[in-house]
């Protein structure tokens, strides 16, 4: 029975050219590397409504769901070989200062030029605001996973 892909969601908080990031600690995935504020859809939800609930947990800044616009999606297949389909997503403006909310999975937030993000970015991440950056609305990443390998 083929695996179905999970649908993650990830935000795009962008402040003068800048976005935010947050570094992964003790997770045991990709440790010490920057990726956005994100998670997965669970059950009963929309990617609207997990993207909002995310954003709070994560960082605590609470987001209307009129403010939230998709500006990607990405169908991707992980080094692992895992299928994934990831949603982009920009808030035009959101209640709260970005703050490290789960200190025992995240060593703090950075902002970083979206045109100029930092080497040790998750490359799932980093192809979105990338994709975003450009306007390009999907984006298919399914044979080059080895790539990240690299």
């Amino acid at each position: 029975m083929p695996q179905l892909p999970v649908n993650d969601v990830m935000i795009i908080l962008e402040h003068d050219g800048s976005v935010c990031l947050a570094e992964r600690q003790g997770t045991g995935y990709a440790d010490g590397k920057l990726n956005l504020p994100s998670g997965k859809v669970e059950p009963g939800e929309d990617v609207f409504d997990a993207v909002i609930r995310e954003a709070f947990e994560e960082i605590g800044v609470r987001i209307e769901r009129d403010a939230l616009h998709i500006v990607h999606v990405m169908y991707f297949r992980n080094p692992e070989g895992e299928t994934r389909v990831g949603w982009f997503f920009v808030a035009s403006h959101w209640e709260g200062t970005p703050t490290n909310m789960e200190p025992h999975k995240c060593a703090g937030l950075e902002w970083h030029p979206a045109e100029n993000l930092p080497e040790n970015t998750v490359r799932y991440n980093a192809l979105g605001i990338q994709h975003w950056t450009k306007d390009e609305p999907f984006s298919s990443h399914w044979h080059d996973w080895q790539d990240a390998m690299e």
